[in-house]
């Protein structure tokens, strides 16, 4: 009794003592990106354009649009475009905001609201990467994964104030995923959260399918190799999977599109896929406890077969990327110029500087798991952390965007590798190279290393230095250079024209919808492909034929910038088209100028046709 008493006393003081640290950690990095941040701030908005469409989304919320109803009435062509985002992401803070408003006026609740929201999660994160820590290594394992941690929360752009897109709950969701599968005891608890994990990721955005689909294989192959050891783990995940994500599908689908199938977000095809997977491994797992290998790896081919059966008859459109079903126009004019969506090849050509922040900490994380397991050191931790790491490295050399995840989970290998050497120069002081070992490999484990080292090479300590100034750019427009397009006066501007539809860049679609009534014509989502394919013609067209897309679609008033990526685009591919030709200052009669309120690069013209 004595005996069980002292080991519950331990737990509970364990359980403390990460909880203190998590606390600590988690309040160190969120004061030094409010102190880097706030002050220099001009909007609490993120950057991310689609940062401020997430707020028109939620202002609709609060507005009383239907929690079914995804319907963006504003952009696009005359029926609007239907978003693919979740309302998940949508109600934490809309609660916020509403929370806040009890206190001071709309837009200040708004503030608070989008600056509490990213830094908050955070702690959720640590959280999971303690947890996970804690399965794999020791305290000091646990600190390291800590600090990395912060720092990845702190050089990253997807904690910032105004960040409220939905790739930082994404991360939050990786974590606990990666937290229960390494969960030494193979615990029912975490290996359920990891399956609610799951399942909100795949109803928050398709990006994680693959993630996901990787997290469900390895569950069933533990399943395999370690048969009746992991069969409860395997039951609780599957269960909360296959529970969580019937409710998740429920709650956030109107019963009218029940039977549509989508790839870019939750809809029955994801639905009967991972369903069927789940309810297939969970009846698996109650094969008795006696069953052979043989019969196991039987099971696994049926559910698998099974999954893969649903997938080829009820979504066989899903097993491709959506976006390879882009219009060809819209792939040379708007997807090759989206960053995260780029490869690895076209990052390294654009910008090889920052090529080794994106690629170089997940390689390296790779090539210790690699280098454990075939020493057979820590095997089961390193090829969970393998499958995890692979798969969204995989994803990275396809879109940039997964190198978050990868050099997210990175952490975890490279944090129990950097605890091992520090004992190892603690136990030899004399040896200097196991000190220097350690401390190297602590600084090649942080990405933002890299960035500073690839600028360091490419551009030398002038390209450091510019770098460093740009960072701590408040905004003002240098002497001699064009003012920026998307200034608070074109929007003001923008704001006092009689509603209407605007033509303008997709970039700056979101803050027409945030600034104004209008209607904007474009927003840089694919599911808007009439409403860009549109705008993308008016450029292109000779002055006369653009002004028969205007008639068409109905705009109003048309927004210029000469300075996009994707106007000079335009410009280039046609010399004699409406873009080139505004460009050059030959302005058709059928647009007249419209008076900007102070300095902006944004040309805003009346379209005025007979």
């Amino acid at each position: 009794m004595v005996e069980l008493s002292a080991q519950v006393s331990g737990r509970l003081q364990q359980r403390a003592s990460l909880s203190l640290w998590i606390a600590v950690y988690s309040l160190v990095a969120i004061t030094v990106i409010a102190l880097l941040n706030l002050p220099a701030a001009k909007d609490y908005v993120g950057v991310d354009n689609d940062d401020v469409m997430r707020l028109v989304e939620v202002r609709d919320l609060l507005a009383g649009q239907s929690w079914f109803d995804l319907m963006q009435y504003r952009l696009g062509l005359a029926d609007g475009t239907l978003m693919h985002w979740s309302r998940l992401v949508d109600l934490p803070i809309a609660l916020l905001i509403r929370l806040f408003s009890h206190v001071v006026p709309g837009e200040q609740a708004e503030a608070l609201a989008l600056l509490v929201w990213p830094m908050s999660l955070v702690v959720p994160l640590m959280a999971a990467m303690a947890v996970a820590a804690r399965g794999i290594g020791t305290h000091v394992t646990m600190h390291v994964v800590l600090m990395l941690t912060a720092v990845f929360c702190i050089t990253s752009n997807r904690f910032l104030p105004g960040a409220i897109d939905h790739h930082n709950i994404q991360m939050v969701l990786a974590a606990i995923m990666a937290a229960g599968l390494l969960d030494p005891a193979r615990g029912r608890t975490s290996h359920a959260l990891a399956g609610l994990a799951a399942a909100l990721a795949i109803a928050i955005g398709a990006e994680t399918t693959p993630l996901v689909a990787a997290v469900c294989a390895l569950v069933g192959l533990l399943w395999l190799a370690e048969g009746a050891a992991f069969a409860m783990a395997a039951r609780s995940f599957s269960l909360a999977l296959l529970l969580s994500l019937s409710a998740l599908f429920f709650a956030t689908v109107p019963p009218t599109r029940y039977s549509a199938v989508t790839c870019d977000s939750l809809s029955i095809g994801f639905y009967a896929i991972v369903g069927i997977g789940a309810a297939a491994l969970f009846a698996a797992t109650y094969l008795s406890d006696r069953a052979g290998l043989r019969l196991r790896i039987a099971a696994i081919l049926v559910t698998g077969a099974l999954v893969l059966a649903a997938a080829v008859v009820i979504a066989p459109q899903c097993l491709q990327n959506p976006l390879n079903e882009l219009d060809p126009l819209l792939q040379t004019l708007w997807l090759d110029g989206v960053i995260e969506a780029q490869s690895f090849r076209q990052q390294l050509a654009v910008d090889p500087e920052s090529f080794g922040g994106f690629y170089a900490v997940g390689f390296f994380g790779i090539a210790v798991c690699l280098f454990r397991i075939v020493g057979r050191d820590g095997m089961r931790a390193h090829l969970v952390l393998l499958a995890l790491l692979g798969v969204s490295y995989l994803v990275a050399l396809v879109q940039v965007r997964g190198t978050t995840f990868s050099n997210l989970f990175a952490i975890l290998p490279l944090s129990l590798l950097i605890s091992d050497l520090r004992l190892k120069t603690h136990d030899e002081p004399e040896h200097l190279g196991a000190g220097l070992v350690f401390a190297l490999t602590a600084i090649l484990s942080v990405p933002s290393v890299w960035i500073i080292g690839g600028v360091f090479f490419v551009e030398g300590t002038t390209g450091v230095t510019d770098r460093m100034k740009s960072l701590m750019d408040t905004g003002a427009v240098a002497e001699g250079a064009s003012p920026a397009c998307d200034t608070p006066g074109a929007y003001r501007a923008l704001a006092k024209l009689p509603p209407t539809t605007i033509a303008a860049p997709s970039d700056i679609g979101p803050e027409i919808l945030r600034f104004t009534r209008h209607r904007a014509l474009t927003g840089p989502y694919h599911r808007n492909q009439g409403g860009m394919l549109t705008e993308l013609h008016i450029g292109l067209a000779e002055p006369d034929e653009a002004a028969a897309f205007l008639r068409g679609a109905g705009v109003g008033v048309l927004a210029f910038c000469p300075d996009f990526i994707q106007t000079e685009k335009i410009a280039r591919m046609k010399p004699d088209g409406l873009y080139a030709q505004l460009a050059k200052g030959n302005i058709p009669a059928y647009l007249l100028p419209v008076p900007l309120d102070g300095p902006s690069g944004l040309q805003i013209f009346a379209v005025k046709l007979p």
